[in-house]
């Protein structure tokens, strides 16, 4: 085994698509690589302060990045992790390609299928993962196929966030009662945002804590809908903004709250991490990859369609004891391992073969 990382790079084709590197960059460093100036400015708005320190030297104290486009990485040397399914032009005598992505839900790929094909190795989360790629119809080879688990289970499996901590974070004010967190999708997915937020809001708060969070690309919703909050003096509402990708990780809404409702987002099956009730709020997204049914989260979780009483739903939903094991069969059934180990995995991978 080798005894130093390789230069590590970070391709993605959305800022918030890097969050998915965040644990291996963390411990194995890198470079990030922003597609154009447009992200690049977004890299260094949204990543500021993340390596502030005295020995930092980048410009407000991001992480190391640069902007290259896909087709321009030839003068790259060490490995290249892509969170995105698109095509890298790099030399393939000086380099080496790990397609990572960014989420193992039951959406289909961004882009052809057959981009997968490009990577020299794909690391992968479990078997709901593979079985997306079956059901893809995208046949790489065993060995290429690298078997790491979650990376962003890890630090929530080793106890890195704090409830209270992440409580204080959203401003939550009763914390006797029940936080829900309502994260659906957005267009691509038919995300429920706009459609059942206002809902929520009004008869939810009655009873629990609601901490909101859009997809990524419906981030700017949020202060129309917290003005619209105020306006109408609903409290017990709280908000978690996807585009502040430092302050608001996923898991730390994840740790802070009791039961998660979503719709065709790849976070309902994150959320299995947590052991928590789901609810699934239906929509009219068809193209869904087919999945056995221990993988399929629509077969074991309730389903609100719109005309059942949400607030009773979340009820019996913390109510039953039975519930936990169902969820935690589920998570072990789509993903490996959940030791807290995934990113160790990961470098020990890096280190060993390049």
């Amino acid at each position: 085994m080798k005894s130093e990382m390789p230069p590590v790079y970070y391709f993605a084709n959305q800022i918030y698509q890097f969050s998915h590197a965040l644990p291996l960059y963390k411990l194995a460093g890198g470079t990030f690589i922003c597609r154009d100036v447009k992200r690049y400015i977004h890299f260094k708005k949204y990543f500021r302060n993340m390596d502030a320190s005295p020995q930092s030297s980048t410009l407000f104290h991001t992480p190391p990045s640069i902007f290259r486009n896909r087709k321009k990485l030839t003068n790259l040397k060490g490995v290249i992790v892509s969170l995105a399914n698109t095509v890298l032009s790099y030399d393939k005598n000086a380099c080496s390609s790990i397609f990572l992505g960014h989420g193992t839900g039951d959406k289909p790929y961004g882009g052809s299928s057959d981009r997968l094909l490009s990577y020299d190795y794909h690391f992968i989360t479990g078997d709901k993962h593979m079985q997306k790629l079956l059901d893809s119809n995208v046949k790489i080879p065993d060995e290429r196929l690298i078997k790491i688990g979650n990376l962003r289970f890890d630090d929530y499996v080793n106890g890195k966030f704090d409830r209270e901590v992440e409580a204080d974070r959203l401003g939550i004010v009763d914390r006797t009662r029940k936080n829900v967190l309502y994260a659906p999708t957005w267009s691509w997915g038919d995300g429920t945002l706009l459609k059942y937020v206002y809902r929520f809001a009004q008869e939810i708060t009655e009873r629990y804590n609601l901490i909101i969070r859009p997809h990524y690309y419906d981030s700017k919703t949020l202060v129309k809908i917290s003005t619209w909050a105020k306006k109408n003096r609903i409290k017990h509402v709280y908000f978690s903004n996807p585009a502040t990708l430092l302050k608001s990780d996923t898991m730390a809404d994840f740790i802070v709250s009791d039961i998660l409702i979503s719709d065709t987002s790849s976070i309902l099956y994150e959320y299995l991490i947590t052991g928590n009730p789901i609810i699934v709020a239906t929509n009219d997204y068809k193209d869904l990859h087919n999945m056995p049914s221990e993988m399929d989260i629509l077969q074991h979780v309730p389903l609100f369609s719109g005309s059942e009483n949400i607030v009773t739903m979340i009820e019996e939903s913390l109510a039953d004891a039975n519930y936990k094991k169902t969820l935690n069969d589920m998570l072990h059934s789509c993903f490996y391992f959940n030791d807290g180990r995934a990113v160790e995995r990961a470098m020990n991978f890096i280190e060993s073969a390049f």
